[in-house]
């Protein structure tokens, strides 16, 4: 079992600010993904996600292809247009650190503790999926990597969708990430039915993903946030291993 830090930690989830350090980001870019947003835009954005389709939106690290989590067809969308193997799980993103249970069943205390201190950012959390995420979501595999991104626009999307969005890059399988609208076009073409204009945020790296399913929290992979950044807050935390297959493998921003 871990040993928590002895900090005190905010009711689930509220806290300040991202404060720790340090942080891979690029220089010249915001610190954190307070972009102008069009009430409009999302609202029609919203409107096609909630009708089955795709959106490609801009993150904290890359652009992200979003549809509605909770619905499988919509998923099947993101395999299709991605070229996708079925056996690759999505992850998938939050408006709100509270909107874990929505998604997770049961919540490790050691995944509700880094969900605290590094909520909204570049950490995602691999957890036990809940009821209401599809098996296409989780490859069958029973597992689902989630966070909560520091960028306002895929938190407005979730949020005005009132459900959970997918977050995989917004690419097709065979191309690399992207940090820029023209790119995603050029690349995913008409199969999104809409690429919002943006920002990516500065992290120069993906996120760090950390499977809290075991009895000790392991980093899957090597991200934003650093090994000894996460010990601060659980110190019994393992280092990175490169799992076969898991929800941390599946183009997690």
């Amino acid at each position: 079992m871990h040993r928590v830090s002895q900090r005190v930690f905010p009711a689930l989830f509220s806290r300040p600010p991202f404060s720790r350090g340090p942080i891979e980001r690029t220089s010249g870019l915001p610190a954190h993904g307070r972009h102008e947003l069009d009430p409009e835009l999302i609202a029609e954005a919203a409107r096609v996600l909630a009708s089955g389709g795709l959106v490609a939106f801009p993150t904290d690290t890359l652009y992200g292809l979003g549809a509605d989590a909770f619905n499988a067809q919509a998923v099947g969308r993101v395999f299709r247009a991605k070229g996708r193997p079925a056996n690759s799980p999505v992850p998938i993103l939050l408006d709100d650190p509270a909107d874990l249970r929505a998604v997770a069943d049961p919540i490790p205390e050691a995944a509700r503790c880094l969900a605290a201190a590094f909520w909204p950012g570049p950490l995602t959390l691999v957890v036990r999926a809940g009821t209401a995420v599809p098996g296409i979501v989780t490859a069958e595999s029973g597992t689902v990597g989630v966070r909560v991104p520091d960028h306002d626009t895929p938190r407005a999307l979730a949020g005005a969708l009132g459900r959970p969005i997918t977050g995989t890059s917004a690419n097709t399988s065979q191309s690399q990430p992207h940090t820029d609208r023209e790119a995603v076009l050029a690349d995913l073409g008409d199969s999104v039915g809409i690429v919002l204009p943006g920002v990516c945020g500065s992290y120069r790296a993906p996120s760090t993903v950390v499977d809290c399913t075991g009895p000790v929290c392991v980093v899957v992979r090597a991200g934003a946030v650093s090994l000894d950044v996460l010990r601060e807050v659980l110190p019994g935390i393992a280092g990175e291993r490169s799992p076969a297959t898991s929800a941390a493998q599946s183009e997690v921003q």
